[in-house]
């Protein structure tokens, strides 16, 4: 069916099923709120039914109802979701973090699916598939040409099955083809990508997502770190964490204050949907200094927690702003086994504010959405520190933010990081530690001279617009025989020189380098330790926590010189000014 034809219907669909507001806006009791529903409903399915029975093509029933219902959902907020049966297991797995299968990373390029990083000790890791691996068949099924998301849906299934898988090693010669059964098992996604200790006397610990399992696993992390001697100080790495379950993140704030403390409130339409949250179970410590980190990847139970650690006064966050989402979904069951996920509250953290950055049912002549009313209105913690309302979580110590240049964007994108990662894994069984593993120049030049500049594919924007600007100055008359000289002399100044631009960016691009090849030896949790080598925020907490009274300073605490027993564990109250 014609995409036109699809969005027209889905726009006429969103527009009966939502008159029924402006229409008791404009006619108040005249019909009640029931009647119109039941109205344009009939009217929504009356239109179906003659749109089905007299267009010129035969319609996907399916296609278009769900395009419908998508497109008014979209005009709601990015957050209220329809889930059809085909896609609620995936819901489910974000929910609990598990699911049936081999258990590795996989990536769509050129028309393949390849192998990207099996997980430590999964299926896949355990018979020997590596990255850089193309899948031919699954189970005698030729999947070349498919889907990532159709190649996922067929490697999963339920655990103890096994699977039949062909791949080509291209590194083991020519069209090198690799035949592979593997034993599917229930595959456990720890929401905690890493603990450990850095930095000499810091518990670092990583949360990827919040599941049923992650309180859980940050509990047993923090365990095991306090366990350890040297561990003076923990910090909980938030970024790049989108969110999740609500009482996922209540209950970790649990670990770190007393049994009772109120984290969050949430207030909807009703009554029904107002309720407060409070930690339920004793504390792992509430005396050990925390760090919490954040940065605009961080949103929704990320920011509960982050936000609340802050307004308790029992954190320092360090980074850059988070996300700003503070809306709370439910899902509600659908007939055929769908899913609606949709808004049914807003939440305030412990110092009262709300920290949506977006407030999607106020919007412009245009459709936009506003910011939130309440982003410069000021508020206070347990200590009487202002924090702000909306917009999100603003660190309490902000870290610069720096971009990767354009040639590291474009090496990433067409994987010459992740060819050059895999090569040299095939050639090298083993590499030093990723606490001690550097990119030497050896390294560097192999690489440099790996990349073919004839298929390089610059993102040319200097040379894009240099050539726009050209034009535009021939057709202003402004080009003339003295100006075209210094044109000329400036465009050759402007071509990239694809060696020398290696050679300038050689700091971004050794990151990525090593990172994808540690991932070939060490999996993810090299990948981590690598990256806290030169973590910008960790060397931050680090800071911090060394310079006596500093963490004190900050958090209005009264100032004790450490001892030998500085941390206390338990049931233990807070110091309140």
């Amino acid at each position: 069916m014609n995409k036109k034809i699809i969005t027209i219907f889905a726009f006429i669909g969103l527009s009966l099923l939502c008159t029924s507001v402006s229409y008791g806006q404009q006619t108040g009791s005249s019909a009640s709120v029931d009647t119109r529903i039941t109205r344009n409903l009939d009217i929504f399915n009356s239109l179906f039914k003659e749109l089905n029975l007299f267009y010129v093509d035969s319609l996907d029933v399916d296609k278009t109802m769900e395009t419908a219902i998508n497109f008014m959902l979209d005009d709601i907020d990015p957050y209220t979701e329809y889930i059809p049966a085909s896609s609620r297991e995936d819901f489910m797995v974000i929910s609990t973090g598990e699911y049936g299968g081999i258990g590795s990373y996989i990536y769509e390029r050129n028309g393949n699916v390849y192998i990207s990083e099996p997980y430590e000790s999964s299926p896949a890791a355990k018979v020997g598939l590596k990255p850089g691996d193309r899948i031919v068949k699954i189970d005698g099924v030729n999947v070349e040409g498919w889907s990532s998301d159709k190649v996922s849906e067929r490697l999963k299934g339920q655990a103890s099955t096994t699977l039949e898988l062909v791949i080509s090693r291209k590194l083991d010669g020519p069209d090198s083809i690799k035949t592979f059964n593997v034993v599917r098992e229930k595959i456990k996604v720890d929401p905690v990508s890493y603990y450990g200790v850095t930095h000499g006397n810091i518990g670092y610990i990583a949360l990827e997502t919040f599941n049923e399992h992650s309180a859980a696993n940050v509990k047993h992390a923090l365990l095991q770190l306090k366990a350890n001697p040297a561990v003076k100080n923990i910090v909980l790495d938030l970024r790049g964490n989108g969110g999740g379950l609500l009482e996922s993140s209540i209950q970790i704030v649990g670990l770190f204050v007393p049994k009772g403390t109120q984290v969050l409130q949430t207030r909807g339409k009703t009554k029904q949907q107002e309720r407060t949250y409070k930690t339920t179970d004793e504390p792992v410590d509430t005396q050990i200094p925390l760090a919490v980190l954040v940065d605009g990847g961080s949103a929704s139970a990320a920011e509960i927690t982050a936000g609340a650690l802050q307004d308790l006064d029992r954190a320092v966050v360090i980074g850059t702003r988070s996300f700003g989402k503070g809306l709370v979904q439910a899902t509600r069951p659908l007939p055929y086994d769908a899913l609606l996920k949709v808004t049914v509250s807003k939440y305030y953290i412990p110092s009262g504010r709300l920290i949506q950055e977006i407030d999607y049912s106020n919007k412009d002549e245009d459709g936009t959405p506003k910011h939130t009313s309440d982003s410069t209105k000021q508020y206070y913690t347990a200590h009487g520190r202002v924090v702000t309302g909306g917009g999100g979580i603003t660190p309490d110590i902000k870290i610069p933010t720096t971009q990767a240049s354009r040639l590291a964007y474009n090496i990433v994108r067409d994987g010459w990081d992740f060819d050059y990662a895999v090569k040299y894994a095939s050639q090298h069984p083993t590499i030093p530690s990723p606490e001690e593993f550097v990119i030497t120049d050896e390294i560097f030049n192999d690489f440099k001279s790996f990349i073919d500049p004839e298929r390089f594919e610059y993102d040319k924007v200097c040379e894009t617009s240099f050539a726009s600007l050209k034009k535009t100055a021939e057709a202003e008359g402004y080009l003339n025989d003295e100006t075209r000289e210094e044109f000329d002399r400036l465009e050759k100044m402007l071509k990239h020189d694809l060696y020398k631009d290696l050679d300038t960016h050689r700091s971004d691009i050794e990151k990525l380098l090593a990172k994808e090849i540690i991932k070939n030896y060490y999996y993810q949790r090299g990948q981590m330790i690598y990256g806290l080598r030169k973590d910008k925020a960790t060397q931050s907490a680090s800071d911090m926590f060394n310079k006596p009274g500093e963490y004190e300073k900050i958090l209005n605490l009264p100032y004790k010189p450490a001892t030998s027993s500085s941390t206390t564990q338990g049931k233990k109250k807070q110091s309140k000014k």
